[in-house]
């Protein structure tokens, strides 16, 4: 069951995956890849939410494992980093990775810190 319910999760995680780095491609012309980034930063936002909701059992393979898992996509970000690299693009290689990697881990923060502030009010 525990793997259906991933299944599931991450069927839906990889559909919006896509439909949202289209959506974002299709109105936003940059070398730099700006929908993995918003799909990459909105993930960790989101992981920071559930892991802070203490969220166990099935739900927690559904949203997390699953949908987040599909959602976000860390190969990506790493193939269009090094496309940059080798297209000689390598400031906005540079800028892209490290901008990424910084809004990651402050979407993951911030997260968890909604959850946080939702506690205390």
């Amino acid at each position: 069951m525990e793997y259906i319910v991933v299944g599931a999760g991450g069927i839906l995680g990889s559909i919006s995956r896509y439909a949202l780095g289209k959506w974002v491609s299709e109105r936003f012309d940059s070398v730099i890849p700006f929908g993995t980034m918003l799909i990459n930063v909105s993930g960790a936002v989101l992981l920071g939410i559930v892991s802070s909701l203490y969220i166990e059992g099935n739900l927690y393979l559904l949203l997390a494992e699953g949908y987040l898992g599909a959602y976000t996509t860390f190969s990506t970000f790493m193939y269009e980093g090094f496309r940059l690299f080798r297209d000689n693009e390598k400031q906005n290689a540079v800028i892209y990775i490290l901008i990424t990697l910084f809004l990651g881990i402050a979407g993951f923060a911030a997260g968890t810190g909604i959850i946080q502030l939702y506690r205390h009010m």
